[in-house]
This record gives structure tokens, C-alpha cells and sequence, in this order.
């Protein structure tokens, strides 16, 4: 059983019910973690949100760096712990860690090296979520955005190295198709497989492009995926857009 949801701004939780989602998915940064006096204030929106905020993306702000020379161990364990913690509150069941700009492999800086951080990022990260109910899920990227995994596979060797029970991945159809990878990737790795992005061709609405939705949709069923489904992509004309973006979604991976 699939439930739909939408990467969208805490504003629009209201629009997104009254269109039928089932759940919202918002960015960690917007919760201001290192700000207590915003964190207080901001917190209560996504507590008491009409439309349950299951997901999260955005980890890190692009200012805190998880591999290279810069990195603030302290600085970004305090910042795990405490989205963590808020996340429990807010009563999310999955939080992605993109991040492209924070897990980039600056110039000069040895590939194994920043593997070997980003390896003790994910450990920290399953110190402090480990029992929280929310999954962390690794995303792949790009190579236009990162240049630190660009494949679910690359991913899911991350995920299997920590073998923790909240350390998993994420499938984005969008970067599968920047990246030709296989569809079949999904059965190959079903069992590290937690949450999943859509977009279409030219990064916009689901159903309004190219993209091989109906092979992608039979790969999933046959990984066994019943999880969330959020669409992240842009929109000229969110009112219209959406609900038919919605059908479409359920139509697909009925």
C-alpha cells in the first residue's frame, strides 16, 4: 500500500490535504535547528500540521560540511541530535540525507577519506535515530549535483557497509534517468530500499513527460515496495498541476 505525498513548504500542508495527499514532505533546514529562538517558534507548524509531515529532505544546510578539511565534528553532531529528536516529535518516518553541496569531495581531498567520513556520518546518524521510528535514507545524486554517490547501488553498498537498522536509501527516478541507471536496480536492492522521489521529464510533474512510469511502477512491486511516494520536482501551476499529478500517481502504481 502506497502512500503519496509532496515535497513542499509547511504552508501549503492545508492545500495539499484539501487535493487529497496523504502526507507532506518538507525540508530539515527549514526547522532552524541552530536557531533555539526560531526552532521554538517554527517547531509548532509542523507539530499541529493539517497534513501529517512524514518525510523530510534536505539535511544539512550547504554551509555544513560532512566531508573534507572543514568539517565541525562537534557542529554536525549536535545538529544529528537534534533533528533527530525534533523529527521524533514531529512524528516523521523518514528523513532523506541529499545534501549535494555538503557531502562533496572538495579538490585535493582523497575519495577514501571523505568515504571514510561520510561512513562516520551515517554511524552517528544511527546513534541518534536508532529507535526513533525514522529511517534515514541515503540519496543518491547526480554528478551535476555531487560528486558522492550518484547511484542507488553506490547507496546501498553505503547502507550494507553500516548494516544499522535505520540506515537505508532512497530511489529518485529523476536522478536514476540523469544517470541511466537500470530499473531493475530496485529489485537488485529491495531490501535496502525506504522511500522514493518522482519527477518527469525536464524535472516537472509526474505524467507529464518521458520517463518510463509504468516499468518503473512494475520494478517497485516487484522489490515489494510499499512504502512513501513523494513527487519533488517544480511546478508552474501548483492548483492544477497537483491533483492531476495525484491521479496520475495512483493510477500508475495501483
Amino acid at each position: 500500500m502506497y502512500s503519496f505525498g509532496w515535497c513542499r513548504g509547511i504552508e501549503d500542508a492545508e492545500m495539499l490535504r484539501r487535493l487529497g495527499f496523504d502526507y507532506i514532505e518538507c525540508t530539515v533546514t527549514s526547522l532552524k535547528l541552530e536557531d533555539e529562538s526560531e526552532f521554538t517558534q517554527i517547531l509548532p507548524k509542523y507539530m499541529d500540521s493539517p497534513l501529517p509531515v512524514l518525510a523530510f529532505n534536505v539535511f544539512f544546510p550547504g554551509g555544513l560540511r560532512v566531508v573534507g578539511p572543514e568539517v565541525d565534528t562537534e557542529r554536525v553532531r549536535r545538529y544529528v541530535s537534534k533533528a533527530a529528536s525534533a523529527l521524533n516529535r514531529i512524528g516523521a518516518r523518514i528523513v532523506v540525507v541529499g545534501s549535494g553541496s555538503a557531502r562533496n569531495v572538495p579538490d585535493g581531498w582523497g575519495r577514501d577519506r571523505a568515504e571514510e567520513q561520510f561512513v562516520q556520518l551515517l554511524g552517528w546518524m544511527g546513534d541518534e535515530f536508532d529507535g526513533t521510528g525514522v529511517t534515514v535514507a541515503i540519496e543518491p545524486l547526480n554528478q551535476k549535483e555531487t560528486n558522492l554517490i550518484h547511484r542507488v547501488s553506490d547507496a546501498a553498498a553505503f547502507a550494507r557497509e553500516l548494516n544499522r537498522r535505520s540506515i537505508r536509501v532512497l530511489a529518485d527516478f529523476y536522478h536514476m534517468d540523469e544517470e541511466n541507471e537500470p530499473l531493475d536496480t530496485l529489485v537488485e536492492h529491495k531490501d535496502w530500499l525506504a522511500h522514493i522521489h518522482l519527477a518527469d521529464t525536464g524535472r516537472l510533474s509526474p505524467g507529464t513527460g518521458q520517463y518510463p512510469y509504468p516499468q518503473f511502477a512494475e520494478s517497485l512491486k516487484n522489490a515489494g515496495y510499499s512504502g512513501l511516494i513523494s513527487a519533488e520536482c517544480s511546478l508552474n501551476h501548483p492548483e492544477q498541476e497537483l491533483p492531476r499529478a495525484l491521479d496520475f500517481m495512483k493510477n500508475v502504481f495501483k
